[in-house]
């Protein structure tokens, strides 16, 4: 196990009271989500870009330069989980570091759904069940439904 392996990307924590977001509200926050996700995702390919240094200077032997890449990684994945945390409070919750992949709490018919948005598009347009991930995504078919 090499010193990367032993750290590890932020989980998810529990949201208490977990907010529900409207197609509207959700839409409205891409403001911001979308800023703290782009930053997510630069990062998250910096921290892999990081790791692959390490190994190799790990491997050249330089010591020296391995801990200063080291140290950097370790201030990246803070600073990752303290993004991936601004995003929670938003209500939403990341899933996919390298795509920016977010889900949005919501209901439809009575029953808790995702609202799913990746980086890159414009606006929320899908949905999925709460039992199947981005696979299951499917298009929002008007903006009738909450």
């Amino acid at each position: 196990m090499d010193a990367f392996e032993a750290i590890s990307l932020p989980e998810p924590s529990s949201i208490a009271g977990k907010k529900h977001f409207t197609l509207a509200e959700a839409n409205r926050s891409l403001i911001l989500v979308r800023r703290i996700v782009s930053d997510i995702v630069d990062h998250y390919t910096q921290l892999r870009a990081l790791h692959e240094t390490y190994q190799a200077l790990e491997e050249k032997g330089d010591v020296t330069r391995a801990e200063d890449t080291k140290l950097r990684y370790v201030a990246i994945t803070d600073h990752l989980s303290e993004l991936r945390e601004e995003l929670e409070d938003i209500g939403c919750e990341l899933k996919d570091f390298e795509v920016g992949l977010v889900d949005f709490p919501a209901l439809r018919d009575g029953r808790e759904i995702f609202f799913c948005w990746k980086l890159g598009e414009a606006q929320i347009e899908h949905w999925h069940p709460v039992t199947s991930g981005f696979s299951g995504r499917r298009p929002i078919e008007d903006t009738n439904h909450s």
